[in-house]
C-alpha cells in the first residue's frame, strides 16, 4: 500500500516538475511583441520606401507571419503547417548566418527561413536567429507574471520603444524620422528638381533593353502560345531579359516538356509551382531542373483544377450562390495545392453546419477566403473577406446584414474603375507621358484623386516618363518615376 502511496506521489511530482518546465517556456502575446522588437524594426515596410519590390515581400511575408502568431495564441488550435517566409533585413553590416541569404548594396540582406514551432518562445527564438538578431533581451522578460491576465492584443500593435534602444543598436527612431519628414515635407515640384535629371539618364539608358524584352515577350508567347507573361515583382528590365532568355533557351533544349503551356499565363515569381489562379509560377531562384518538374507535372495541375472550380462551386451553392474568387492583387501567393486545402477544409465545415441559405438569394455577389483573419469584413471593392476559421452562424449573420452593402460597393467599384481608366488616359495625354500606372496597393479612389490633380498642372519635365503612382518618392534602377498618390505641390 506505502510503496502504492510513493508511487502516486512520485507521479504527481514529475506531473507537477513538467507542467512548471512548460510554464517557464510560455510566452505571452505581448511578451512575444515585445521580444520581436528588433525584427519589426529591421524588416518593417515603412523602412523601404526607395525599394518597392523588398517592400512588398515583407509586407506579405508579415502578413503570414501575423497570421502564424495569432494561431498559436488561439485556444484549441492545433493545425499547424511549416510556414517558409521571407524577409528584407536592414542592418549596417552584413552577419553571418546559418540560413540562406544574400546580400545587397543597399544596406539590407534577404533572409529566408521557415516555421514550424508549436508555442510563441520557440518560434520567437527561430525568428531571431533567423535574422541574426540578438536573443539576450529575452532572458529578461517576465514570462509569467502577468501571463492570467494578458489582455487581448495583435501583433500589429503600434510599438513604442525607450529613446535608449536606438542609441544601443543604431536602429533609427521612427518618431524622429516622421518628425523629421513633416518638417522638411517634401512637394512633386522640389523632389522632381532633385530628381529628374537622374531618371531621365536612367530612362535612356533602359529604352534598348526595354525594347529588347518586349520583342523576347512577343517571340516567347508567340512560340509557346502563351497567353501573358508577367512578373509578381518588380524587377528591373535587365533582370526580366535574363528571365526570358533563361525560358527560351529551355524552350529550346526540352521543346517536349513545353507542350502543355497552350493559353496559360506564365508568373516570375519567388517560388515554382501553379498558382491559385491557374497561372504558371517559374521562380526566380530556381533552376532549369525546378522549371522542368513544373511543366511535366502541368497535366496533373489542370485535374487539379478541374476539382478545385468543382469545389467552389459546390461552396457556393451553400452559400446561397455567392461566387467564390482569388484575387491576385489582394490576396497572398499560394499554390494551387495550397488554396485546394483551404476550400476543402472550409467546404466541410459548411457541409457539417448546413446554414439555411435560399437557394440563388445571394446571386451577384462575391467572397475570398482568407487563412490569417479571425473576423469577417466586407471590402471596398464590393466582395466579402471570409475567414477559414470564422464560425458558421457569425459568417450567416454578417453575409444577410452586409448583403445590400456589398451589392453597393460592387456597382461603385465599376463606376470608380471606369472612371480611373479615362482620368489615367486624359492624364498620360495631358502631360505627354510615356507610361502612367499605379502600385497594387493604391486604390482607385486614390488613383483618381492623383490624376485629376495631375491633370491641372503643368509639368512639361515629365513628358516621355514613365509615372508610377504609390506610396513614396522614388526613382527606379529603369529611370520610372513613383510618385505617392497624395504628392503635395
Amino acid at each position: 500500500m506505502f510503496c502504492c502511496l510513493r508511487a502516486v506521489r512520485r507521479l504527481c511530482l514529475e506531473k507537477m516538475l513538467l507542467q512548471c518546465i512548460l510554464q517557464s517556456r510560455t510566452l505571452s502575446g505581448a511578451d512575444a511583441i515585445n521580444a520581436l522588437r528588433p525584427f519589426y524594426f529591421a524588416v518593417h515596410p515603412d523602412f523601404f520606401g526607395q525599394h518597392p519590390k523588398e517592400r512588398e515581400v515583407n509586407e506579405n511575408s508579415l502578413k503570414r507571419l501575423n497570421g502564424y502568431l495569432e494561431n498559436l495564441q488561439k485556444p484549441g488550435f492545433h493545425s499547424f503547417k511549416p510556414t517558409q517566409l521571407t524577409f528584407y533585413v536592414r542592418e549596417r553590416e552584413p552577419n553571418s548566418s546559418n540560413v540562406q541569404e544574400s546580400f545587397s548594396a543597399s544596406g539590407f540582406r534577404a533572409v529566408s527561413f521557415t516555421l514550424h514551432t508549436r508555442d510563441l518562445l520557440s518560434t520567437v527564438l527561430d525568428i531571431l536567429n533567423s535574422c541574426s538578431l540578438s536573443t539576450e533581451h529575452i532572458q529578461s522578460l517576465n514570462v509569467n507574471a502577468q501571463h492570467h491576465k494578458e489582455a487581448k492584443s495583435t501583433v500589429n500593435r503600434p510599438i513604442k520603444w525607450d529613446k535608449t534602444y536606438y542609441s544601443f543598436t543604431g536602429f533609427k527612431d521612427p518618431e524622429e524620422e516622421l518628425e523629421q519628414a513633416q518638417r522638411m515635407e517634401t512637394t512633386l515640384i522640389s523632389w522632381l528638381d532633385d530628381n529628374e535629371a537622374s531618371a531621365v539618364t536612367k530612362l535612356k539608358k533602359s529604352l534598348p533593353l526595354r525594347k529588347e524584352l518586349e520583342r523576347l515577350k512577343f517571340e516567347l508567347s508567340r512560340q509557346l502560345q502563351l497567353s501573358d507573361i508577367r512578373w509578381q515583382r518588380s524587377w528591373g528590365i535587365a533582370h526580366r531579359c535574363s528571365q526570358l532568355h533563361s525560358l527560351g533557351r529551355l524552350a529550346q533544349q526540352r521543346p517536349e516538356v513545353l507542350k502543355n503551356v497552350k493559353g496559360r499565363t506564365v508568373i516570375f515569381t519567388d517560388r515554382s509551382g501553379m498558382s491559385a489562379a491557374g497561372h504558371i509560377m517559374l521562380g526566380t531562384m530556381d533552376v532549369h531542373h525546378h522549371w522542368t518538374k513544373v511543366f511535366e507535372r502541368l497535366p496533373n495541375y489542370y485535374k487539379l483544377q478541374k476539382r478545385l472550380l468543382f469545389l467552389e462551386d459546390r461552396i457556393s451553392q451553400l452559400l446561397g450562390g455567392i461566387q467564390v474568387i482569388y484575387i491576385e492583387e489582394l490576396q497572398p501567393l499560394l499554390t494551387l495545392e495550397e488554396y485546394y486545402e483551404s476550400l476543402n477544409s472550409f467546404y466541410s465545415k459548411l457541409c457539417d453546419s448546413r446554414l439555411p441559405f435560399h437557394p440563388r438569394s445571394l446571386r451577384g455577389l462575391k467572397m475570398i477566403l482568407e487563412s490569417d483573419r479571425y473576423t469577417p469584413s466586407l471590402h471596398e471593392f464590393g466582395h466579402f473577406t471570409i475567414p477559414m476559421a470564422c464560425d458558421p452562424a457569425t459568417l450567416q449573420w454578417f453575409i444577410f446584414a452586409k448583403a445590400q452593402e456589398a451589392r453597393e460597393n460592387l456597382k461603385r467599384r465599376e463606376e470608380l474603375m471606369t472612371a480611373e481608366r479615362e482620368l489615367m488616359d486624359a492624364c498620360s495625354e495631358r502631360l505627354s507621358l510615356g507610361r502612367l500606372y499605379k502600385e497594387p496597393g493604391v486604390s482607385s479612389a486614390q488613383m483618381i484623386d492623383c490624376c485629376r490633380r495631375l491633370r491641372g498642372e503643368l509639368l512639361p519635365r515629365l513628358r516621355g516618363m514613365h509615372l508610377c503612382v504609390a506610396h513614396f518618392y522614388s526613382v527606379l534602377q529603369d529611370g520610372d518615376l513613383c510618385i505617392p498618390w497624395n504628392w503635395k505641390n
